[in-house]
């Protein structure tokens, strides 16, 4: 029920407060973020009406200024978001021309200032096989700790006819999509397979919707992600020909397949539903990576550097990780010791009941941990 004594928002001049830099996004996203801002801050003004309420009229008069100022900081904040965003669109179109550089060296359509046209010498048929960097994708993907996990080696003769590896911003609806370019194989027959994400616009974080692969044209025989399995028939059988039955099997080629969702939630219950969102999130992880990490620094995966600058991080926080650990061990021996020594002091007598006694453990002792159900 609608409180009658609840405060509101005057936010008819909200949209004027906006910045020049936000017109490199649509008017409906525009609107779209400042009717989220709006809501929230409605949200807000209900939800501490009752607590304002208990307020003495001095603390609730010091607490409207606060909110005030939380105002101005959320206008801010959507100010904030909104250039964030049409910066990023701004830096991406600069991207592309270095992408296009990248795609010509590794697939051997320019040649880089220093190196010799071998096709003179050699003939064209030796040239083509010197031309560009061999293997650049796969190598680059083998690298990196997540998707080398999902590569197996018969991917990997696949993959290396993937010439080039894009993504881009969707709008309707919301999400991005991936584009892995292929060369003439005899493996399938699509030139271009895509994966593309659709999200769901949440107050702290994107929630993925679904995820849409391309169906992949498999030639007779070479299907990556099924493995054929024969089996003899029984003895004394009519039918002396082998059985033979097809099974799913690992492959980086699964990526194109994703999990489905069900229309309807009530179609699979809690532990095919908990199962179901692990998925999603792998999928979005290896999809993430690509376009945030594969992308963006290919060569630093290809020569191994970023994988290092990886392995130097981890080490870096299991490094703080052990510090903290030693530091609690230490803290926790030096007040031992001290209470010790002054239980030593201590004359006999009453004891005193403590908080942790109040709160219904021994002193000393950790008090239990809530578990969330």
């Amino acid at each position: 029920m609608s409180n009658p004594k609840k405060e509101s928002f005057d936010m008819s001049d909200f949209d004027s407060s906006l910045p020049a830099a936000a017109a490199a996004l649509s008017a409906e996203d525009r609107a779209g973020l400042v009717n989220a801002l709006k809501d929230k801050l409605q949200d807000l003004a209900g939800h501490q009406t009752d607590v304002m309420e208990t307020l003495s009229p001095e603390v609730r008069k010091r607490v409207e200024a606060l909110k005030e100022i939380q105002s101005q900081h959320d206008e801010l904040e959507a100010m904030f978001l909104e250039e964030r965003a049409a910066l990023a669109a701004k830096y991406q179109k600069q991207y592309e021309p270095l992408y296009t550089k990248r795609f010509e060296i590794v697939n051997g359509i320019v040649e880089v200032e220093g190196v010799t046209d071998v096709s003179v010498e050699q003939g064209e048929d030796k040239a083509n096989e010197g031309k560009g960097v061999p293997d650049f994708w796969v190598t680059a993907m083998r690298t990196n700790e997540i998707l080398s996990e999902e590569i197996t080696d018969r991917d990997e003769e696949a993959l290396k006819y993937l010439k080039d590896i894009k993504w881009c911003k969707i709008d309707s609806p919301k999400g991005f999509k991936l584009e892995f370019f292929f060369d003439t194989n005899p493996f399938f027959k699509n030139s271009v397979l895509t994966k593309t994400y659709h999200m769901i616009d949440d107050d702290d974080e994107p929630i993925l919707e679904k995820a849409i692969g391309t169906q992949i044209e498999w030639y007779p025989g070479k299907c990556l992600t099924q493995k054929v399995l024969k089996k003899k028939p029984k003895k004394g059988a009519k039918n002396a020909k082998p059985i033979i039955k097809t099974e799913k099997c690992e492959s980086f080629f699964n990526f194109f397949s994703p999990p489905e969702v069900p229309d309807d939630e009530a179609d699979i219950d809690e532990d095919e539903a908990e199962e179901l969102q692990n998925l999603m999130e792998q999928d979005y992880d290896i999809g993430s990576t690509i376009r945030d990490k594969l992308i963006p620094h290919a060569v630093s995966w290809y020569t191994g550097e970023a994988a290092e600058g990886n392995e130097l991080d981890m080490v870096d926080d299991e490094d703080d990780d052990d510090e903290d650990e030693d530091e609690d061990e230490n803290d926790d021996d030096e007040d031992e010791d001290e209470e010790e020594v002054k239980n030593k002091k201590k004359p006999s007598g009453p004891k005193k009941i403590t908080r942790a006694q109040v709160a219904g453990g021994q002193e000393g002792e950790r008090p239990p941990e809530c578990k969330q159900q």
